[in-house]
């Protein structure tokens, strides 16, 4: 009996330093990531919102939006982006804004809690390039 805690203490031990799924922030090899956000992941209790998203690629970088919907709060987003992105290299610059490697990464709020939509956007840092001529 001893021994059978011990293996299950290893075995919860082994789970937790390796990331496991479900484990807050970790990102475990199941993890989902954004449609062209290869480097986001999709947090659970999220779903990506079809057809409303885009990826651009400009001679400034990528232009990234998507659109994600799920029954989870605005501080339970930005809770789990807060712990989840610096472990991919993004550095927090503000509430809902990161950066790295030459790309800025926004996220915003459309709806109430409970019923809300988080809107990822990704641009160069120089700023989205100009349309006009």
């Amino acid at each position: 009996m001893r021994r059978l805690i011990s293996i299950a203490a290893l075995a919860l031990l082994v789970a937790f330093a390796a990331g496991a799924p479900g484990a807050p922030g970790a990102l475990g090899a199941e993890e989902k990531f954004l449609a062209g956000f290869e480097d986001v992941p999709l947090m659970d209790g999220l779903a990506v919102v079809e057809g409303k998203g885009m990826v651009f690629d400009t001679a400034a970088g990528r232009l990234v939006e998507s659109y994600a919907r799920g029954a989870v709060g605005r501080a339970e987003v930005l809770g789990f982006y807060e712990q989840a992105l610096p472990q991919l290299g993004w550095t927090g610059t503000g509430q809902g804004a990161f950066q790295r490697e030459g790309e800025r990464l926004a996220i915003r709020f459309l709806g109430p809690d409970g019923n809300l939509v988080v809107h990822f956007t990704l641009s160069p840092t120089g700023g989205a390039p100009s349309m006009r001529r």
